[in-house]
């Protein structure tokens, strides 16, 4: 008995293991070896490689839309090599983001390290590995930390869902409709066909 208390004794007073608080300059000194990282929860999660549907998705958004907001003046895109600070500690990397100049008011240049809190507009492209936990959980923080539009594209099923919270869709788009970048990236608008066409060569 004196031993199932002692055993019972020295598990309560165990603690879990401390979270790895990752520096800036640790996470950015990483060896990528063409991978993509993110830190959630102190963990380093490779991102891997996506597939040539899912590049081609985001190419498209680059061009498109960077193009327009380049022209526009509207603010800065980002491509998925970039990492978002988060409140938490967690380091985001949408596929495609955007944020407004009237967030970047009072740089001369963007910083060579990581923007505090999330994009405007960020742009999640579902890969066969995504889970429906991991997109949620991605969802509620960037909505956490000053997203106010969130776009998940799905390229085999070819349609996307418009988030302006992280409770449900507000829209479900198909190819017949147009995305809208409402007043995060006023003016634009693209036909989500144009994401999922075949190619005319």
């Amino acid at each position: 008995m004196a031993t199932l208390i002692q055993n019972a004794t020295e598990n309560q007073l165990e603690t879990p293991a401390e979270e790895k608080v990752w520096s800036d300059a640790e996470f950015m000194a990483l060896n990528r070896d063409g991978h993509r990282y993110e830190i959630v929860n102190g963990e380093l999660i490779d991102m891997g490689n996506s597939g040539a549907k899912h590049g081609y998705v985001c190419s498209i958004l680059m061009i498109l839309l960077g193009g327009y907001v380049h022209i526009q003046k509207l603010g800065a895109m980002f491509d998925s090599s970039t990492a978002f600070k988060m409140k938490s500690g967690n380091k985001r990397s949408p596929d495609v983001s955007f944020m407004a100049k009237e967030r970047l008011q009072g740089l001369d240049e963007l910083p060579d390290g990581f923007l505090e809190g999330a994009p405007d507009l960020a742009v999640e492209i579902l890969s066969p590995s995504n889970t429906v936990e991991e997109i949620h959980n991605k969802l509620v923080e960037y909505f956490e930390n000053g997203a106010r539009l969130v776009w998940v594209i799905h390229p085999k099923e070819k349609y996307v869902l418009v988030y302006r919270s992280s409770q449900e869709p507000d829209r479900l788009l198909k190819s017949a409709n147009s995305l809208d970048g409402e007043e995060i990236v006023p003016g634009f608008t693209l036909p989500v066909a144009e994401l999922f066409q075949k190619l005319a060569f």
